[in-house]
């Protein structure tokens, strides 16, 4: 019989406990600060309608082609989920009596067919946030605070660039870039940081642009006050929609600043976020110590694709973000992170198998949490395990303290010892 190559999909992999504790421990944290924002929990499905998903108002044709598409026995075109943002903006379409403001959190596994780097797999768990029916800048300073809330709980120093995507739309208006082209200038710009000012005027030279287009946006990139809100007022006479993106801007600033949190927060005027889904303001959140260079969170405003997906012009105002537990895991465990354990006691018999067995069964049943060891450990090898696994006390029982009905429990942390009665 031939032997069976085991081995995980390409892009997926296995968390053995050690590192799932962590991811957990991660988890909670973020759950517990969703539910403290007074976000209620949501659950889609991951199988979907590959017509929903490569819906216009989904994540445009980049991320349509990292979708994973598959048919079931009725020979109906599905595919799995590759964020939670358009399932979300589905059950708001279908549900229009949910009461609004609407804030709710989920936490599920996405799928993605694109590159693998660190951090970044092709099944990976998205913690998302999302609010209907707030149009002010407040809803994204809100979101942008629990970022802030989120690391300071996990110990990580972050930053947070944001921009908005009228302006950056008005300031291609004003620059006479062709109105079909500006989506594709926008994903170009996006690619600053990585690729350069050169390669990006060449790509944007690709595309046919007149010259005086790529001249002014050549200056638009070069020029050193575009990080001032005060660059943009020569052009608001040339567009309306860069008129809006800076008024937006201004009042998000007004809530940052009041929050205290602007120092944290930059302007970045080409942030471009790659989805074809934002409307308005955007922002990703960095590592402040580079540990992971690409963004580990980020979100903003689409106001158009719960209304798209229900065939209708009318605009709900939504703005989201997303923290991506994989990479915020990978960060953590680059740091060597282990998370503590969760038990109250792990209890280490020596031939005092039965007795151990009831005690663990009298302490669960006062609510702690238990492991028993079951593999006849020698005392040495078992306290070695207790250390590894960051266990806070350990309670030995051996045939002499049956005698006496009393248990040694020993304090891992500070390595005390002290002796109590067996309490039954």
């Amino acid at each position: 019989m031939k032997k069976m190559d085991y081995q995980n999909v390409k892009g997926t992999q296995d968390y053995l406990p050690e590192a799932e504790i962590l991811r957990r421990k991660i988890r909670r944290t973020l759950e517990d600060l969703f539910i403290q924002y007074g976000c209620k929990p949501l659950e889609t499905p991951i199988l979907n309608y590959a017509e929903l998903l490569a819906s216009k108002y989904g994540g445009g044709a980049e991320i349509l082609e990292e979708m994973y598409t598959l048919s079931d026995r009725g020979e109906r075109n599905l595919a799995l989920r590759y964020d939670l943002t358009i399932p979300f903006a589905k059950v708001v379409a279908m549900n229009p009596t949910i009461r609004m403001p609407f804030k709710r959190y989920e936490i599920g596994k996405v799928f993605r067919d694109g590159p693998i780097k660190a951090g970044r797999f092709r099944e990976f768990t998205q913690c998302d946030v999302d609010i209907v029916g707030v149009e002010s800048q407040i809803a994204e300073a809100e979101l942008m605070q629990m970022a802030f809330d989120a690391f300071k709980k996990l110990d990580m120093d972050i930053t947070i660039q944001y921009n908005n995507r009228k302006l950056l739309t008005g300031i291609l208006e004003a620059s006479e870039t062709p109105s079909e082209k500006i989506n594709k200038v926008v994903l170009i710009l996006d690619k600053l940081e990585k690729v350069g000012l050169e390669a990006v005027l060449s790509e944007l030279e690709e595309q046919g642009l007149p010259s005086s287009t790529v001249t002014f946006i050549k200056q638009f990139l070069t020029n050193g006050n575009n990080a001032c809100y005060r660059y943009f007022d020569q052009y608001l006479e040339k567009s309306e929609q860069l008129k809006q993106g800076l008024a937006e801007l201004k009042e998000l600033e007004e809530y940052l600043k009041f929050l205290g949190i602007d120092g944290e927060c930059v302007f970045n005027p080409f942030l471009a976020r790659g989805l074809e889904i934002y409307t308005g303001t955007i922002y990703e959140i960095f590592l402040m110590d580079k540990r992971i260079k690409s963004s580990i969170g980020s979100g903003g405003r689409y106001d158009n694709a719960i209304g798209g997906l229900i065939g209708s012009n009318e605009s709900f105002s939504t703005v989201g973000i997303s923290f991506g537990l994989d990479v915020i895991y990978t960060a953590m465990s680059q740091l060597n992170e282990r998370a503590e354990s969760d038990l109250d006691f792990y209890i280490i018999p020596i031939n005092t198998q039965k007795e151990c067995l009831l005690l663990a069964k009298y302490l669960r049943d006062k609510g702690y949490k238990v492991e028993l060891e079951l593999g006849s450990k020698k005392l040495g090898k078992a306290l070695e395990k207790a250390n590894k696994e960051k266990v806070k006390q350990v309670i030995i029982i051996g045939e002499e303290e049956v005698k006496k009905n009393v248990m040694k429990i020993k304090d891992m942390i500070t390595g005390e010892e002290r002796t109590e009665v067996i309490p039954f």
